[in-house]
This record gives structure tokens, C-alpha cells and sequence, in this order.
């Protein structure tokens, strides 16, 4: 079945649409404060169809999601008690819980990592507002880890040109039902321990 190289020649045409850069400071900016669809799926393909201006999409995004993140930051500040029931409800409680004691143990650090790492980066940014973490600390953590990220992302997407973009549409098909079985091995895998 050939259902992901048509979402993959989607994608591809949408991350060439004019519009496209204003979208992916908007997922950007709103992935880290609430929204759950991380920018990167946005930033590959963009960076793969249009290498040229690949470090440009990265240094968008950065800027986008530390000010996100600078929203987060708020929301923890002031409206955590808002909140709170949809961290319980959308099943981010016990994230929540671990980001605290991450910033108990490495403050700095626990930014940098959430920010560079796939780890739900909004739940830091909130828990650092509800720990009045300094701010400028803050904003320089989330920039490094932020920027290591996309700059990284944007970086082998550009390097690897339109050879790479031929080789993915080739084998998304594939490598797209390969991660299906991979996800769905990991949540029976989760599920049962």
C-alpha cells in the first residue's frame, strides 16, 4: 500500500508554497507552549525542497519556539492552575512530575536537554514558569538546545539535496510502515511493563 508516498509528495509541494516559512514559525511558536506536532516535520521537508535557505528555516524556527517557549514560560507563571487538569487529562501529568525533578537536579541543563531532545519541550517551559526558573538562564538554554536542534535537522536535510529527497521518495513507503510497526511495538511494549 502506497499510502505514505502520496502524504510524502504532499508534503513535499506544501513545504514550497510561499506561505509555508509564516506556518512553520506559527507550529513552531505554538509547539512550544501547547500544540503536540513538533516543527521538525515541517523543517525537514522545507529544508530538503529548498536547501539554500535550509539555515535560514532553522534560525526561524528557533527564534519562533524560544518565544513559545517564552509563552510557556508564562502560562506557568500565571495560569498554571488552568492548566493543570489538561496535563492530567492529555496524559502529561506524570511528564509534568519528572520535568520538576529534572529542574531540582540540573536547572540549566534540564532546559537544554528538553529543548535539544524529543522530550515534550512545552512541559519545561511551563514547569520552568511554576519554578520561577531565572529567565535568563531560560532563554539562553532554550535558545542553544532549540537552535542545536533545528540547526541540526535543517543541516542534514540540506546536505543530503535532492539526492536525498529522490532516496526518501523512493523508500517512504516503506520506511514509513517500518515505523508504524516500530510505534506499535513500543506502546504494547509500554503498555505491558
Amino acid at each position: 500500500m502506497r499510502l505514505f508516498s502520496s502524504l510524502y509528495s504532499r508534503a513535499m509541494r506544501w513545504s514550497r508554497h510561499p506561505h509555508a516559512p509564516r506556518y512553520l514559525a506559527g507550529l513552531s511558536f505554538a509547539e512550544s507552549s501547547f500544540f503536540p506536532i513538533p516543527p521538525d516535520v515541517m523543517l525537514a521537508p522545507m529544508s530538503l525542497a529548498n536547501p539554500n535557505r535550509a539555515w535560514h528555516f532553522a534560525a526561524l524556527t528557533t527564534l519562533a519556539s524560544v518565544l513559545g517557549g517564552l509563552l510557556g514560560y508564562v502560562i506557568g507563571v500565571f495560569a498554571f492552575d488552568l492548566i493543570e487538569p489538561y496535563l492530567h487529562e492529555w496524559g502529561y501529568w506524570q511528564a509534568y512530575l519528572k520535568a520538576q525533578g529534572w529542574f531540582e537536579a540540573w536547572g540549566f541543563w534540564a532546559i537544554f536537554l528538553a529543548g535539544f531532545s524529543p522530550i515534550p519541550y512545552k512541559i519545561f517551559t511551563i514547569t520552568a514558569g511554576v519554578i520561577s526558573m531565572a529567565l535568563l538562564p531560560f532563554l539562553l538554554a532554550s535558545a542553544i538546545g532549540r537552535g542545536a536542534r533545528f540547526f541540526l535537522v535543517a543541516g542534514l536535510m540540506a546536505l543530503g539535496g535532492e539526492r536525498m529527497e529522490k532516496a526518501l521518495h523512493r523508500y517512504v513507503d516503506l520506511l514509513g510502515w517500518l515505523l508504524v510497526v516500530v510505534f506499535g511495538l513500543a506502546v504494547v511494549f509500554l503498555k505491558s511493563s
